[in-house]
């Protein structure tokens, strides 16, 4: 999507912008020749991720953009209240506020501490409220005045809850604002929406969670940041409370090459979370989870006979590229628990305990568990629909997607 010139002078206040989907609305939005507020807690440069404020702020302005990086951690008021009225300093104004900062930990209620539970609501809802509080009195003197949340649809089908009810809770609680704050601040005509993306979106966080063979099915940033041009360049007091997705907002902008997003062009895509029935069904590579009456296994084969197979395949290659124990804990009749040792020597299979911690558990019934295997069930559309279970490191659950591809040819 080419740019129009219709940000150049404008600024926008973005939170969580060193890296990823806030990095890459900075660099659109700095190619007309907005001005930029990186309002982000990266200021020394991480491990395994790579993006400071300040190395952010360097690319803003080589594209062509003015940036005020701002070290901002969003759950204290008076580093948000700050950084806003030094923005104001510098720029005179604010024009767009992007709510971008978010966490997320994709735990049940007994897995989730109270910890991470405090993190994800104080940075996803309270984060975006206490951002909106602080930009609303400057974007009411603005022209054409933007808040857009990086945030789901409001989609209530309990799929979406049960499996990691406290953080569907905060990311909905962005989404909250979005629909009481476009209906409170339409009278000034502040624009007020949302923005998710339709597809996974590889990010620096998606890799050193999933490996870099998650990202082939993922599109790149630039498909959100180019949407949210889209909307931030039109009317504010025409298009509010509105929640959009990524790719649709695009089609109606007249985009018509999306494999140009694409991490890998003609690679199966991986669905977001919180997408309806109807999004879910374009997926060409991934079942129709919300029909009951998936593909039956065959009668010749159970889970004694996957696990089988999978033992004869282990190497010392699969375990020096996975390194985890994942154990199953099969809920058909009947009742089975199995484990596969992907940590050590060449690996092993074992029926029962593991001779140590498993790293993931999944649960599963055994149906799906064949269904996954076999490549007529992808584990991303069990996960969604119910009818898969993860609990603890979800990084190495991600990598044993691999070892399934390579089991399905041999079922």
């Amino acid at each position: 999507m080419l740019n129009t010139g219709k940000l150049a002078g404008h600024t926008l206040f973005i939170t969580g912008a060193s890296r990823g989907i806030g990095k890459a609305i900075a660099l659109k939005a700095a190619k007309d020749g907005a001005n930029i507020a990186i309002a982000a807690k990266t200021a020394e440069p991480h491990p395994k991720l790579s993006g400071t404020i300040y190395s952010a702020a360097r690319e803003v302005e080589e594209a062509g953009g003015k940036c005020l990086p701002c070290i901002v951690d969003i759950r204290d008021e008076e580093q948000v209240k700050s950084a806003v009225e030094s923005t104001v300093k510098e720029f005179g104004g604010i024009d767009i506020l992007v709510n971008n900062a978010s966490a997320i930990n994709l735990t049940g209620t007994l897995e989730t501490s109270m910890k991470k539970y405090d993190l994800m609501h104080h940075i996803n809802t309270r984060g975006t409220f206490l951002t909106s509080k602080h930009c609303i009195p400057y974007l009411k003197k603005s022209s054409n005045p933007h808040v857009l949340n990086l945030s789901p649809p409001l989609n209530f089908q309990p799929r979406w809850f049960k499996d990691h009810v406290a953080y569907t809770m905060a990311k909905y609680g962005m989404s909250l604002c979005v629909l009481g704050m476009a209906e409170e601040l339409r009278p000034f005509k502040i624009a007020v929406n949302a923005l998710w993306p339709k597809t996974a979106i590889i990010t620096a966080a998606m890799e050193m969670l999933g490996g870099k063979e998650i990202g082939q099915s993922c599109r790149k940033p630039e498909i959100v940041a180019d949407a949210a041009y889209a909307i931030l360049t039109r009317n504010s007091d025409s298009f509010t409370g509105n929640f959009c997705i990524d790719e649709y907002i695009l089609k109606d902008a007249g985009v018509t090459d999306l494999d140009q997003y694409a991490v890998s062009p003609g690679h199966p895509l991986l669905p977001d979370f919180f997408l309806s029935d109807e999004d879910l069904k374009t997926f060409d590579s991934v079942p129709d989870i919300s029909i009951e009456n998936l593909k039956q296994p065959d009668t010749d084969k159970s889970s004694e006979k996957v696990f089988s197979k999978i033992e004869g395949l282990l190497s010392e290659d699969i375990v020096k590229s996975t390194g985890g124990i994942f154990v199953f804990d099969i809920t058909g009749e009947p009742k089975e628990r199995w484990y596969i040792d992907l940590k050590n020597g060449r690996g092993s299979v074992g029926k029962g305990d593991p001779p140590v911690n498993g790293d993931v558990t999944f649960v599963v019934d055994t149906e799906s568990f064949i269904q996954m295997f076999s490549g007529s069930l992808k584990p991303t559309a069990a996960f969604m629909s119910g009818k898969l279970k993860i609990k603890g490191n979800m990084g190495l659950a991600l990598k044993l997607d691999n070892l399934m591809s390579k089991v399905k040819s041999k079922l």
